[in-house]
């Protein structure tokens, strides 16, 4: 189940599938405390006598973002009642608000009495004990609650609060929810319920044929009481429709601060990028965490999810946001990973919003040896693109505070944790986090983060830690092209490991990211002939549809959401990976062209809402895993701003 529509302030996620259901609702960090997880928020219609949920298959969905902006607008069709619903929502920029404008447009040839639900089940702090909910008639509202954590569920419809309501005992003792209350059109009005909660609240319209009337519709949410009467108030003298109208101006705005001239990309590609840009903020929360994705449907897999920052994700994709400007961001991630970093000068597998470490299935031993469980790439890539982001921004007072604490730290880190024997960087986790050895993508990377380290070094620290770490960055090199070149082959290998009797064996493993890591972290020239051999081999073995590019697998025989019978997955960060090697090596307007082709593959594998997924099936082109996947978006980011860069380059607009 992907997630179509994210909305979000860098406070609040809140996630929608294809019926226009809330399934995910987190606060107050994006990524962590899901207070929906597994449950849902619905939306039902009552006429005539017959009731049916929006999701009911009888309905036809239309979901689209409003251009430019974290605002959604779903259609929604029931042609046997004769009734349109289209809903509006938001999350407000500055306030915790989730907003909701739905207009109900009476279709048949007669008025009509409409009945309008929305039903709402949270578990506060992902769990069920311990809830709860109940009509407020000071405010208007349902109020559900737990410890710190306070929502507030009201609307208006011609100025007037809904008109019904129910709270009540859900998901135990054999009762579904209050939502099954609505269902013959009316709420028992229960006025309060603690323990597994769930609430509904109705509207009547009376609709005349032909015409239309709006409900408006909010949650409010804060850590005190008084924090949502606040913002119920906010929301009542201001109306939600113009909140709503607010954040769609801010966000049309915050997508376009950069003006990007995208000369001759058509429309598709302009619209994908900015989509790219705001979904990338809402999955980034505002306390420096960039989330690798949000939707909780993964929970089937050991009952985990995507929502942490890799510092390897959040390191590339703060590139894409230094790209266009939104520095502000990604100081905050910087920070952030500075604050995270262990003493010994290492990024641990992956973390939670708060700071805090998250899950892990990297082992501290290997055999009876100590094994740091790390991918050693999530350190280095930091330090590039730390040093990418200063020599854009000169942000000099905050690298002058992180030189000493995280920069010099993480670099002799890297300087100590090689193999004396080879000069290759110890044995980690690869990138894809599943083999442990030494592998090319990750040699690049610590190669690059010791380069930056070194351009730090001359103006932070010293000339000796400057020299100390392009010494150590050249052995890592020259390493990697003894070590990790297959004279057989003629190509770059994935890499090495070790067998418990100590010898080095190869990897062989067809994989995107080795041509990749090479020429993008600057071992390799992009025109080096093994280079060439070596990305070659991996469009030849891993392009679904060679003739096209039809999306690139990450690497041969991956099994991960493999769909039977299948070749690989083509994922879209392996994709764009190959539209940057396509874009570095053009020589020409006319071969530069041929780099679109990946770009409109991305395009056409995107949903309705402009959501890239982490995988597509290769038969039949749907989303597979996770959707949105923040990576994606950041991929597609980079290489059409690379590709902006190279035509003005080839055409002389920019030397």
């Amino acid at each position: 189940m992907t997630r179509h529509i994210i909305l979000g302030n860098g406070n609040i996620l809140v996630c929608l599938d294809k019926h226009a259901r809330i399934r995910d609702f987190y606060y107050p960090y994006v990524g962590q405390e899901n207070h929906v997880s597994s449950n849902m928020h619905r939306i039902g219609v009552w006429i005539d006598g017959v009731f049916s949920w929006v999701s009911a298959d009888d309905w036809k969905m239309d979901l689209s973002y409003r251009k430019d902006a974290l605002v959604s607008e779903v259609v929604a069709l029931h042609e046997r009642l004769q009734v349109r619903l289209t809903i509006t929502e938001a999350v407000h920029y500055e306030k915790n608000i989730f907003l909701r404008h739905v207009q109900v447009e009476n279709m048949s040839l007669q008025e009509r009495e409409v009945r309008v639900f929305f039903s709402q089940h949270f578990h506060i702090s992902e769990a069920n004990i311990g809830d709860t909910v109940y009509y407020n008639p000071l405010l208007q509202s349902i109020v559900n609650y737990k410890g710190k954590r306070y929502f507030l569920i009201s609307g208006q419809a011609e100025g007037k609060s809904f008109t019904d309501y129910a709270t009540g005992v859900a998901g135990v003792d054999g009762k579904d929810g209050t939502f099954k209350d609505a269902e013959d059109g009316v709420l028992g009005k229960n006025a309060i319920e603690h323990g597994s909660v769930d609430s509904t609240i109705g509207f009547s319209l009376r609709i005349k044929e032909g015409t239309s009337k709006h409900i408006d519709y909010w949650i409010a949410v804060g850590q005190k009481y008084h924090e949502i009467c606040q913002l119920r108030d906010i929301i009542l003298s201001h109306t939600a429709d113009k909140l709503i109208r607010d954040t769609e101006h801010y966000w049309i705005t915050w997508a376009n601060k950069t003006d990007v001239n995208f000369y001759h990309l058509d429309q598709t590609i302009q619209n994908l990028f900015r989509r790219s840009l705001l979904v990338v903020r809402a999955q980034t929360d505002n306390h420096g965490a960039i989330i690798a994705a949000n939707d909780t449907h993964t929970f089937h897999y050991k009952k985990d999810t995507y929502s942490y920052m890799w510092p390897r994700d959040g390191a590339l994709i703060a590139r894409s946001l230094d790209k266009v400007g939104h520095h502000d961001m990604t100081n905050k991630f910087f920070i952030f990973c500075s604050n995270i970093s262990s003493e010994d000068g290492y990024l641990l597998h992956k973390y939670r919003p708060d700071g805090s470490l998250g899950s892990s299935w990297h082992s501290w031993l290997k055999g009876n040896k100590v094994q740091l469980p790390i991918q050693e790439d999530e350190t280095a890539l930091v330090l590039d693109a730390l040093w990418k982001h200063y020599d854009k921004y000169k942000d000099y007072d905050m690298i002058n505070k992180m030189y000493s604490t995280f920069i010099k730290r993480a670099a002799d880190f890297m300087v100590t944790y090689r193999d004396p024997a080879t000069n290759l960087p110890k044995e980690s986790y690869d990138l894809w986090e599943e083999k442990l050895g030494v592998h090319t993508f990750t040699c690049s990377t610590v190669y690059a983060g010791l380069i930056a380290a070194a351009s730090f070094a001359e103006i932070f620290g010293s000339k000796s830690d400057a020299k100390r770490y392009r010494k150590v960055a050249a052995e890592t090199k020259e390493a990697i092209i003894k070590y990790l070149y297959d004279e057989e082959d003629e190509t770059f290998i994935k890499g090495v490991f070790y067998n418990e009797q100590g010898d080095m064996l190869k990897d062989k493993t067809i994989d995107s990211s080795t041509g990749y890591g090479l020429f993008e972290y600057r071992v390799l020239d992009v025109d080096d002939p093994t280079l060439v051999r070596t990305m070659d081999k991996a469009f030849n073995r891993l392009c679904a549809h060679q003739a096209t590019c039809g999306g690139l697998a990450r690497y041969e025989n991956d099994h991960y959401y493999r769909v039977p019978g299948a070749p690989e997955n083509p994922w879209f960060i392996s994709t764009m990976w190959f539209a940057e090697y396509m874009i570095a090596k053009a020589k020409n307007l006319e071969e530069l062209r041929t780099a679109e082709t990946p770009l409109h593959w991305a395009v056409s594998k995107a949903l309705s809402t402009g959501v890239l997924s982490e995988q597509i099936n290769p038969l039949t082109g749907e989303p597979l895993s996770v959707a949105p996947l923040t990576w994606s978006h950041a991929g597609f980011i980079i290489a059409v701003i690379k590709y902006l860069d190279k035509f003005e380059q080839l055409s002389g607009i920019k030397d």
